[in-house]
């Protein structure tokens, strides 16, 4: 994952954050195809989805490959840990500070380098409404199963939290855009629609988004005061089944203000590593965290770390 901060528009202050569930192997350097002119969503209820591209159909064959390749290494687990993954408090407050209020990428000469800075907590004031859309391409089963995973997690995450997340069938203020290599390169009118202001450099990480990406996840926080408003998150409709659940569960989590990654994060979807699939209670309890009234968005490493160190003494005092 990885979350880089940058103004959306030199008019007006704002903070965009980005993350993406990353292969941790190279960025595949073959040329992609131009997008084609088709809509990039349709109603829900399509009968007879589109024939894919070719393209897309050699992703889909891709990312079985790396789903097997990851279970045949005993990756992507969905045990949420157990006695070979402990934690206390320390550790947990640790990587809080980490995930919570560090961001994995930045901005240099309109661009994003992979370079760590220090951030601020940032988290939602108002309801979370999870909005789910899907490219004409995704055939009716499998968005029936969509639907139904994201709902479950979103009752997952306002159980966690505390806080107001709940799924809407349109205009919420978190969509999730599940759709195909060429859907998503045609996704730019639509984003320019639900952001307006949109920089060039937020629109082109997810429109150039690399093989190596599996999914992405953006947050806007228009008064750059750490309360999110707004948040898009593009999954892959070619991913198969678990790997596609995995990048919902990390996305719509990461969106919620969890933006960095961090090895140190285990049990956790928080990790490069793909170790974990699912939402773990570790990472429930860094919801949690966020979420309590005495942390503030906007604060600092230095302010939140101490705060955040009684909070997981409170959750987990010095056991696993």
């Amino acid at each position: 994952m990885q979350i880089p901060r940058f103004p959306l528009a030199a008019v007006f202050v704002a903070a965009l954050f980005l993350a993406g569930c990353e292969s941790p192997g190279p960025v595949d350097p073959s040329p992609r195809p131009a997008a084609r002119p088709a809509p990039p969503a349709a109603s829900p209820d399509a009968p007879d989805p589109p024939q894919r591209s070719e393209s897309s159909r050699l992703l889909s064959t891709y990312y079985a490959r790396v789903q097997n390749d990851l279970l045949s290494q005993g990756l992507l687990r969905r045990d949420g840990g157990g006695v070979d993954t402990p934690f206390d408090a320390d550790r947990l407050a640790r990587t809080f500070v980490r995930v919570a209020l560090f961001e994995e990428y930045a901005t240099d000469t309109g661009r994003l380098v992979a370079r760590e800075t220090e951030s601020r907590l940032h988290r939602w004031e108002q309801p979370v409404r999870i909005d789910t859309m899907f490219g004409a391409s995704v055939p009716a089963g499998q968005r029936l199963r969509d639907r139904a995973n994201v709902e479950r997690l979103a009752n997952r995450l306002e159980s966690a939290t505390g806080h107001p997340v709940s799924t809407v069938p349109s205009n919420g203020n978190f969509t999730v855009f599940i759709v195909d290599e060429d859907e998503r390169r045609a996704l730019g009118p639509e984003l320019r629609r639900l952001v307006p202001g949109i920089s060039e450099i937020a629109l082109n990480s997810i429109l150039a988004l690399p093989k190596s990406s599996y999914c992405v996840v953006f947050a806007l926080d228009p008064s750059d005061s750490g309360r999110y408003t707004r948040a898009i998150s593009i999954i892959r409709a070619e991913h198969p089944d678990l790997l596609r659940l995995s990048c919902i569960h990390e996305e719509i989590a990461q969106g919620l203000g969890l933006p960095n990654d961090t090895p140190t994060a285990r049990p956790s979807i928080f990790n490069d590593d793909e170790e974990f699939a699912l939402l773990t209670r570790h990472d429930e309890l860094l919801l949690k965290m966020l979420y309590d009234p005495r942390l503030r968005p906007g604060m600092r490493p230095d302010e939140a770390a101490p705060i955040a160190r009684r909070i997981a003494e409170e959750l987990v005092g010095g056991s696993s």
